[in-house]
């Protein structure tokens, strides 16, 4: 039974290593020159046209409208 609950909590440590690992960071850039890194790829809700992201500086989940987004671009970590 210990070795068994032991090789779960590996086994589910390293799966939350390997989805950790694959979130990369993401420019926006703003139509009003701000440039906004984000944690992760944004969301973009097509119906209400916000953008939901992480910002990667506070760790606050934040809303941008899509009109006010120039461009967006993986950062390379």
């Amino acid at each position: 039974m210990r070795n068994k609950l032991l090789m779960s909590s590996i086994l589910a440590a390293a799966a939350l290593f390997t989805v950790a690992g694959c979130s990369s960071n993401q420019a926006m850039k703003t139509t009003d020159g701000r440039t906004i890194v984000t944690d992760g790829k944004p969301q973009v809700d097509d119906d209400t046209g916000l953008v939901s992201y992480k910002n990667a500086e506070t760790g606050q989940t934040e809303q941008i409208n899509r009109d006010q987004v120039k461009t967006m671009g993986e950062l390379d970590n």
